[in-house]
């Protein structure tokens, strides 16, 4: 034990020398003690020496000792008979250390030997469990993108959010805690739509800007819900999350004055259906909301003037009667969303629910075996990498699977697979998904760029030839016009180098003259239907509508309004070549 000062020390030296036996005998060393022998691995300790002698007053030493411990003649000191050499001891408990450590030899090698047939049956055990917990993600349901349009203000945002809190995606603390929020502003009826509507912006004018997205699972599917704006400065953003979708839910406001708005000439209505069925969706539910409102009260004739108004003008769009579904719903309070209508609030509409009908409808998913991998990129962002997303268009992609991102032909692997935010060891064609990218940084990646098989590359073009239906035009097309297209996730500005053909409506076929020629018009009007090559200010990628549909379908833009809407025929490779 240590002292706490140098003072103890003191101490403890006075006490340790006042104890002292100044009377004592002096030590005198033993010739007889036997030699030190130093002990090896636990040997018996050795005996010990004799004890020297110490003469009493009256006791005479023995001969040829001197009584002050010197020899006045050499003492001859025996060998000791116990004395062993000090190797030859080390060498001993060895031996003995090893033979202590032999018995338990055989039974470290033999216990490997005995338990070594179970192991196999564990492993079997252990893996049986996990093959079948991987089995049901390969057998996952089936994933329908649906995206809301419609005009301004007709309640997207609202039933989209109470979609969310109906499937359980958004609770009800933070719901009330939206509605104390907007409270707070003034905004009491716009809480709904806050799940959807996250920045600032958006919650304090009540306009969608970009397209929201959320995540919800019925009983059937597994389904994506996408926000698209409905005002007509933000129709390049419905563009592109019209482009992802499966099914279009075109909300239509029953309100008195709101529908005539939408619907009449300049109105999104009629804007957002002609760019749903450009963009590839066959599949339209009209959603008609507010019939709630005072103005409404789940008035039959109201919805039955809706009705016959747009059935005509969806039909000369494309819909056929079969794609296309009505039903009536309220977003704020929730009715016929989930649950079916109560008869004395709405005694004259007996049809499904609007969830149960979209999880009754048929699957959209495509055999895409063998077919070369496709993928719009719609956004990009950094997070511990690179990040893309988009809807796939064909093919299917693995985790670890390597790609070409085109126009600008780098090789990249994904290293993750995201679906609705979840990870994921692979997907198919129609998820929409977030893959994370290696070998390429966020500022080399852009909206419009494809991912590609390694053996199969996205065509590069600058030019093509389309058959384009004009659609609204103040004027005349002439060649030399110039205009916004849009194609997949692409925006980029076009020429009209040629028109070169005219489609006769009657007969479906191009138009020809008496020798036989195609009628190469010198412009084309509103409604007409003309064949013509398109000159790209930037190449793109691009693909023919009979290959790739989906990157084949483009709309034409001018002036804030769409002027046209039309399909690749045929993607000039002069710029590939020359680029290779």
């Amino acid at each position: 034990m240590e002292p706490d000062s140098w003072e103890d020390i003191d101490n403890a030296a006075d006490r340790g020398m006042a104890n002292l036996n100044i009377n004592a005998p002096s030590f005198v060393p033993s010739p007889f003690a036997s030699s030190f022998v130093p002990r090896f691995g636990g040997a018996a300790p050795a005996p010990p020496p004799p004890a020297a002698f110490v003469p009493l007053p009256n006791q005479a030493p023995p001969s040829g000792f001197d009584i002050n411990g010197f020899n006045q003649e050499p003492v001859k000191v025996p060998e000791p008979v116990a004395d062993i050499n000090i190797s030859e001891k080390k060498e001993a408990n060895i031996i003995e250390i090893e033979q202590e450590i032999e018995p338990v030899k055989p039974v470290v090698e033999d216990e490997p030997a005995e338990p070594s047939p179970p192991p196999p049956p564990a492993q079997a055990v252990v893996q049986q469990p996990v093959v079948s917990k991987e089995k049901p993600k390969s057998k996952r349901k089936d994933n329908v993108n649906i995206v809301f349009i419609g005009h301004v203000d007709a309640g997207k945002s609202t039933i989209g959010g109470h979609i969310l809190f109906l499937t359980g995606q958004v609770d009800k603390r933070t719901l009330e805690k939206y509605e104390r929020e907007a409270k707070e502003m003034n905004r009491e009826s716009w809480y709904l739509s806050w799940a959807l509507d996250t920045n600032d912006e958006e919650r304090d004018k009540g306009k969608t800007v970009e397209v929201g997205r959320g995540y919800f699972e019925t009983e059937k599917k597994r389904f994506t819900l996408l926000d698209a704006p409905g005002h007509k400065c933000f129709v390049s953003n419905m563009i592109g999350g019209a482009a992802q979708a499966d099914v279009g839910i075109l909300v239509i406001s029953a309100r008195k004055g709101e529908f005539e708005t939408g619907f009449d000439r300049g109105g999104q209505t009629r804007e957002h259906a002609l760019l749903i069925k450009t963009a590839g969706v066959k599949h339209l539910i009209i959603l008609i909301n507010k019939m709630d409102d005072p103005s409404v009260g789940w008035d039959k004739a109201r919805y039955d003037e809706i009705v016959n108004r747009l059935s005509p003008f969806l039909k000369q769009n494309g819909f056929r009667g079969s794609d296309i579904k009505f039903m009536p719903a309220s977003g704020l309070t929730g009715a016929n969303l989930k649950e079916q209508l109560d008869p004395s609030v709405c005694p004259w509409y007996d049809g499904l629910p609007f969830l149960k009908y979209l999880d009754d409808l048929p699957s959209f998913k495509k055999d895409q075996t063998g077919k070369p991998f496709r993928m719009s990129i719609v956004e990009k962002y950094r997070d511990m990498g690179t990040f893309v997303q988009g809807k796939i268009i064909s093919g299917t992609i693995a985790k670890n699977e390597s790609l070409t991102i085109m126009p600008n032909k780098t090789t990249v692997q994904v290293t993750d697979v995201l679906i609705d935010d979840e990870e994921s060891e692979m997907a198919d064609c129609g998820d929409n998904v977030k893959l994370k990218l290696k070998n390429i940084e966020e500022e080399d990646v852009s909206a419009g760029m494809v991912l590609c098989s390694l053996d199969n590359h996205s065509k590069i073009a600058d030019r093509f030839l389309a058959k384009i239906q004009l659609v609204e035009l103040r004027n005349i097309i002439a060649p030399g016009f110039n205009c916004i297209m849009h194609i997949h996730n692409a925006v980029v500005e076009v020429s009209f180098q040629a028109l070169v053909g005219l489609f006769d409506k009657k007969t479906g076929k191009k138009m020809v003259d008496k020798k036989g020629n195609a009628v190469k018009p010198r412009c084309a009007k509103e409604r007409d239907v003309v064949y013509a090559k398109l000159q790209c200010a930037s190449a793109i990628c691009i693909e023919s509508f009979e290959d790739f549909p989906q990157m084949g379908r483009f709309t034409l833009r001018d002036e804030g309004k769409t002027i046209a809407v039309g399909m690749v025929l045929k993607a000039s490779d002069q710029l590939f070549t020359v680029t290779n």
